[in-house]
């Protein structure tokens, strides 16, 4: 049994993602693991939406430097869940 609270880690809060929201479509954080089926079914269940695509990404880690140690920020999954027109999800209306 897939834990679908696991799937979603957060949700992605952006310039360029508020701006995706217009159009109807959501950014999350989620599980690396996770494909775009699971990804789709776990915005339906949570947010009682019909997800309509989902389109996913791993963002790479970026270099950064702390005192005189380089390193990279953690790569991590991106998820684009489009919805129908008449949906929206409560969590980013700020309802």
């Amino acid at each position: 049994m897939i834990d679908y609270e696991k799937i979603l880690i957060e949700p992605v809060l952006s310039e360029k993602s508020n701006i995706l929201r217009e159009s109807g479509k959501y950014v999350f954080k989620v599980d690396p693991r996770a494909n775009k089926l699971e990804i789709k079914e776990a915005v339906r269940r949570l947010f009682n939406v019909h997800p309509l695509s989902c389109t996913v990404m791993v963002v790479g880690g970026k270099p950064k430097r702390l005192r005189n140690r380089a390193g990279y920020t953690a790569t991590w999954k991106k998820a684009i869940v489009k919805l129908p027109k008449d949906e929206k999800i409560a969590l980013f209306e700020g309802v």
